[in-house]
């Protein structure tokens, strides 16, 4: 089945070209379109037409999308967790290192250098001892959040010779599996912030992570730390890091997100929002969101949706439909009850809940008419009913 797909930013042609030869039309211009694929457009002032099914966001936060808006609309919302994990990973590294060695303060007084190359050679010998720095080796690094990046971070850290200490309540198995047995845990990040000389933060952020990093877990911290936040901004309280860095209790802030507060604060390293910006993360995000689309839009499976976890049935010769609703109680027996007033009977069913919704794939061994349609529909709770093939 053809499905029309809109774009709302550019897409890395690796991606829009699987959706193209699976047979979709991909533009930006698309009407009436079943299916969106994004970046950083913001979708806050999204009114969704009937006919739209899913949001994949090339990217993995979801903070331009209203997850729970569209949800309520039976629109799903896609992300890709970990495409640009190795990115971020090294722009972290390469952070840590920079600010370690002021390496961006020797470049610009070395940019000032005048005279031929023996007054150059001499002046540069005279201001060197201004940059004398400090090597990682040896040194503690505590790692918040260990997702996808936050191991990667945390195991790399352990290849340059650090000690790495890890704190994540909510670690996934996947992670727990991947991350290296050296790194030790924290039991709180008052702990890691007491026992770290260099701090990187991989949380998303959510109204339970806002500001987080505070004046209290900031005064925990030893005198010189070096902090790094290569999630969101909001984790940070600007006003907190600014008075630690004007005190002189924190070393150095190397983040991803430029703010006005701290254009005049010279310790505060902040880049462009670099972490995905390399060909090959924009790359993996568009290839992975393409193929998660097209799963769901051929088969109705899903794979990294934001609401539910990942849901698959075999592709079956049969009629196969999809339904979204909210998890109240006696849910699936009214859906098979409809079905059958209507004789049709189900071949395989899965349903996967969580919180306060449920998704639901169904294969059927006959086909569904409109009226068995509107019948589903009328069902209390119902969010949408799909027909997949």
């Amino acid at each position: 089945m053809t499905h029309a797909i809109q774009l709302f930013n550019h897409i890395d042609s690796l991606g829009t070209d699987l959706l193209t030869q699976a047979g979709h039309d991909v533009s930006a211009s698309a009407d009436n379109p079943t299916a969106i694929l994004c970046r950083s457009h913001n979708c806050h002032e999204l009114r969704a037409n009937p006919s739209l099914l899913a949001i994949a966001r090339a990217g993995a936060g979801v903070n331009n999308i209203p997850c729970d808006d569209m949800l309520e609309q039976g629109v799903l919302v896609f992300n890709t967790p970990g495409a640009n994990a190795n990115a971020v990973k090294e722009l972290v590294i390469g952070s840590l290192l920079l600010g370690s060695r002021h390496l961006l303060q020797a470049h610009q007084a070395t940019l000032s250098l005048s005279g031929d190359a023996a007054d150059m050679s001499k002046t540069v010998e005279s201001i060197k001892k201004q940059f004398t720095g400090q090597e990682i080796q040896g040194r503690t690094l505590g790692v918040i959040g260990l997702g996808h990046i936050g191991v990667l971070v945390a195991n790399a850290a352990i290849a340059l010779g650090m000690d790495v200490i890890g704190y994540d309540p909510m670690i996934r198995m996947q992670q727990a599996w991947q991350l290296s047995s050296q790194v030790k845990r924290a039991d709180s990040l008052e702990a890691l912030c007491q026992q770290s000389e260099y701090i990187s933060i991989h949380v998303p952020l959510l109204d339970a992570t806002k500001g987080l990093i505070n004046t209290s877990l900031l005064n925990a911290m030893k005198p010189g730390t070096i902090v790094a936040n290569f999630s969101r901004a909001g984790i940070v309280d600007i006003d907190a890091i600014k008075e630690a860095l004007s005190k002189q209790h924190i070393q150095s802030y190397l983040c991803d997100f430029p703010h006005p507060d701290l254009q005049d604060t010279p310790q505060a390293i902040c880049l462009p929002h670099l972490g995905a910006s390399t060909a090959e993360a924009t790359s993996n995000c568009a290839v992975m969101a393409a193929k998660q689309l097209n799963e769901f839009l051929a088969f109705g499976h899903l794979k990294n949706c934001i609401h539910f976890p990942d849901t698959s049935l075999p592709p079956s010769s049969n009629t196969r439909l999809t339904i979204i609703n909210r998890n109240v109680p006696n849910m699936v027996a009214q859906l098979s009850s409809t079905l059958s007033q209507h004789n049709v009977n189900i071949d395989t069913f899965i349903n996967r809940s969580q919180g306060t919704y449920a998704y639901n794939i169904l294969d059927l061994d006959s086909n569904v008419n409109d009226t068995v349609l509107e019948a589903l529909n009328a069902i209390d709770g119902i969010l949408k009913v799909r027909v997949v093939y």
